[in-house]
């Protein structure tokens, strides 16, 4: 099976030693990705809203250049410097899946990169040849 490096300048570059995704076969793996606004080091705003927004923007971004989209998404992971966050990443996250959500994981953890509110990953599966 062949992989592919998507790489996308409307999305955050690597800041370390990754790819922004990968595709293999039917499916799509986005890097964590956070808040950051394409281009810049800088994030989009402090608060977990603000954040929470760009780093799916980013994600949307990223599978875009794969050839697929949010609505093809099937499996998130969330990770959040503040547990106590959780409630407005998720008033956030529900605009981008509004109907049938991915499956998700949501964990705190101690730091992110950066000084991130929040990073999250997906994987994606490619849209039918016929939709």
């Amino acid at each position: 099976m062949t992989r592919e490096i998507i790489v996308t300048s409307n999305a955050p570059g690597a800041i370390a030693h990754y790819s922004q995704g990968i595709r293999t076969g039917n499916f799509v793996f986005v890097s964590g990705q956070g808040g950051l606004i394409p281009g810049t080091k800088e994030f989009a705003g402090d608060t977990i809203t603000a954040q929470t927004e760009q780093t799916l923007k980013n994600i949307a971004a990223i599978l875009d250049a794969a050839g697929t989209d949010m609505a093809h998404v099937v499996k998130v992971t969330v990770l959040l410097t503040d547990i106590n966050d959780f409630a407005a990443m998720n008033a956030v996250y529900s605009t981008f899946f509004p109907t049938d959500p991915p499956a998700r994981a949501a964990y705190a953890v101690k730091d992110a990169p950066l000084g991130a509110l929040v990073e999250i990953e997906a994987i994606a599966v490619m849209p039918d040849k016929d939709q």
